[in-house]
Formats: structure tokens, sequence, C-alpha cells
């Protein structure tokens, strides 16, 4: 290896490092794994008090927020003077709007929540350009230069590729796998659609299902690649080479709310819906999908995606809360009867490994309440809490010592302990 080349991996090897430890570039962080990269925690950060960097109003919505660098983006609606959705990309140090831009809509009464977009901006490096992808309720797809804001591509996915929009809108973020941007449309002849990053060219598309509101995942099973996909009806395994079905299993869901994110462990693909539970598939290595337990009743998740550590799920169950059960047999150890959550028929927070190795967790609640918890197949024990927003569904970003979070009304950015 020649000097020359051995200084560019360095820096190129620098360069990744930075971008992984200053960013949260999609919904649930970096591969979509809800692991916070702080790059340290202070000692006695359960007894710091957070700082209010900045706040800025906002209009409705339940997209999450995702950042690099020193751009933050969000999605909101406004419904004066006329009814728009808007992206903006916000300055980290004050929250000044860098560019913004927006496109008219027409939400109805989308199910009675119709407040505003509900994914996050997905922001991509390839080949030299940033590029931030928005989709909204509705449908509309954008492409933006993610540093200038100009439209580098934009569709009405409804009319371009016979997206069916489900009853409380487009959710599923976009996010991009094997170099492909993936997006959950329900289209008749294709559930989730393929399309090249650079100019939004369709490659292919696949599935059988209606839009849910789950969004697409790259995972490894049997030593095989494949996107699964978790739809109102099925759910399910496509090749990431041409989206042909590589196994399905049936599951229909009451009003289509197929939302948490699938947990895949060990061949095991585990999804918790609110009205009929959850169910444990084991794949075997012919691609065969075999029911390796279920709970209707007992288990039941709503948007709240799963986490998972030594064989262990922690789950946030509509009825009693946080709920840890075992993988293999869905056995129940131990619930939290709502402690961390508000106590409504909708409980919901969103939640990440803080230091997975000691079992930290930090999670926002819908009362915008940010905690600090260890997690333990023995309990939960909450460490601190603070007061960072007022009530939200959105997911928050978790950037070094910073977290970016929005609601309805306001974005604000905190610092949560001082800088080394």
């Amino acid at each position: 290896m020649s000097c020359h080349t051995y200084r560019l991996l360095i820096t190129v090897l620098l360069i990744t490092t930075a971008y992984a430890s200053a960013s949260w570039p999609r919904w649930r962080g970096h591969g979509g794994e809800a692991v916070w990269n702080h790059g340290g925690l202070p000692p006695d950060y359960a007894d710091t008090e957070a700082e209010l960097l900045w706040r800025i109003d906002s209009g409705k919505g339940y997209g999450g927020i995702t950042t690099v660098g020193n751009f933050v983006y969000t999605l909101d609606r406004l419904t004066e003077p006329s009814e728009v959705e808007r992206i903006r990309c916000l300055n980290t140090v004050d929250g000044s709007v860098v560019w913004q831009h927006q496109w008219p809509v027409v939400y109805g009464k989308m199910g009675g929540y119709s407040t505003g977009p509900r994914t996050s901006v997905l922001l991509h490096t390839q080949n030299g350009t940033s590029f931030a992808y928005a989709l909204g309720a509705t449908g509309h797809l954008h492409c933006f230069d993610a540093e200038t804001g100009s439209i580098l591509w934009n569709v009405d996915t409804a009319e371009k590729f016979g997206a069916r929009m489900p009853q409380w809108g487009f959710a599923a973020s976009p996010v991009i796998e094997d170099e492909k941007l993936w997006l959950h449309l329900g289209s008749a002849d294709g559930s989730t659609i393929a399309l090249d990053p650079e100019s939004g060219r369709e490659l292919f598309r696949g599935g059988v299902d209606e839009a849910g509101y789950c969004t697409p995942e790259l995972v490894t099973i049997q030593n095989k690649q494949q996107l699964i996909q978790w739809g109102p009806n099925h759910i399910m395994g496509l090749s990431p080479e041409n989206g042909s079905m590589l196994w399905s299993y049936p599951y229909k869901i009451t009003y289509g709310v197929s939302i948490a994110q699938p947990l895949v462990v060990d061949n095991i693909v585990l999804v918790a819906g609110y009205w009929h539970g959850t169910k444990a598939l084991r794949i075997t290595d012919q691609m065969k999908p075999e029911l390796l337990w279920e709970n209707e009743k007992e288990l039941c998740g709503l948007m709240s995606s799963p986490l998972y550590k030594d064989r262990h799920v922690y789950l946030l169950d509509k009825t009693n809360g946080l709920t840890c059960f075992t993988l293999q047999d869905g056995k129940i150890l131990w619930r939290d009867d709502k402690r961390l959550t508000p106590k409504d028929r909708n409980p919901h927070f969103s939640i990440v490994w803080m230091d997975k190795a000691k079992d930290l967790v930090a999670l926002l609640n819908a009362n915008g309440e940010l905690i600090y918890a260890r997690m333990l197949p023995t309990g939960v024990e909450e460490l601190a809490i603070h007061q960072v927003i007022d009530k939200t569904w959105a997911h928050p970003a978790f950037v070094g010592n910073r977290l970016y979070a929005r609601s309805d009304t306001r974005v604000v950015a905190w610092q949560l302990w001082p800088e080394p």
C-alpha cells in the first residue's frame, strides 16, 4: 500500500467516524439500530442539569428529527394561509433556518390524525453529493440537495407509482439499503418499491400488501440478505436484488396498523401488533416461516419499536407498559405498569440504547419527558428524568451530548451534559 493510499484510507476512516458520532441520519439512527453514539457518558450524567440551547416554533407533525453535521431536518404541516407540507433545514447552533421548501397538500380528515407528516427526513451522501429525502403523508416524495435545499427531483408517488395512501397517511420512512431507496407505498402490483437514489427512477417493486406504517428493513436471515416488510396482511421477506418474495406469513391487522419495527435475531422475526399481539417466526434455511409462538392478549405493541439484549426483549405493551420477555418462548418476566409512559390507551415512547453493555437506555415519552433508565431481565430502574418538550409522538435525534426533539408547536435542542 502506497503512502498516499494509506493517508487516504485514514482520512476516510476519520470522516466516517466523525459522521457516525455527529449524526442521526435516518429514523432510529444509523442502520435503524436505535443506538445513541454519544462518544462517552460523563460519570455523573444522572445528576447533570440539561441546558436548553434553542427553541423555535414549528408546524404540526409526527415526523422525527434527523441531523448531520451542522444541520437539523424536520417535516411539518401548515394550514394558514394555505395547506402545505414543509421541510426545514436548521442550523444546529441556534436553530435558524438554513433553507426550507413547501408544497401544497390536501389532508382531509386522514383518520382523525391529520396533524402533519409522519416520516423522518432521510440523509445520505453518494458520489460527493449530500441528499435529503422527504416523504409526505399523502405521498409527495422530494429529493433535495441537503446543504443548499435545491430540488434534485420530486414525484407524486400516487400518480407515478400507484401508491395507495393508508388510513392515517404514509408513515414508513424512506431508507437506503443495498444502494437502493426503499419506500413502502402499497401499490397494487408491489407493496414496496426500490428507486435509484440519485434520479428517482424506479428499479423494481415487490410484495403483496397494501401500505401499512412500518419502515422497510434490510437484515440477514439464514446467511441470506433480505428486506423485511411488515404490512397490514403479511410479514414478508423480499429479495433486495429484484423484489421477489422469499417468504411470507399471513397476519391480518385490524385497521392495518402494522407499525413497530420487526425485531430480527438468530433467524427469528418478531412482530408486535396492537390488536392481535405478538408473533415470533423462525425462518428455516429453506426460507420457510414457522410460527415459534404467539401471544394475542398480553404482548400488544403499537408505535414503539422493541429493544433486545441477551435473549430478552423489551416491549412497550399497550395495557401494561414496558414489558420484558424471553425471545425464544415469549415468557413474560416483568412489567412496569406504565411508570415510564403516560397512562392512556395509546402509550408511546421512543427508546434507544444509551450504553448497551451497561444496560442503559434513554427514552422520550409522549409527555415530552426524557428518561434515563437501566433495563435488566430482573426489572427497570429509573435513573433521571428531564422535561424537554411538550406532548409528542415524534422520534427525537440523539447526537453526541445533544438531544433534538419536536412537537406540534416547537423544535428544541438540548445539551444534556457539558462538553468534555
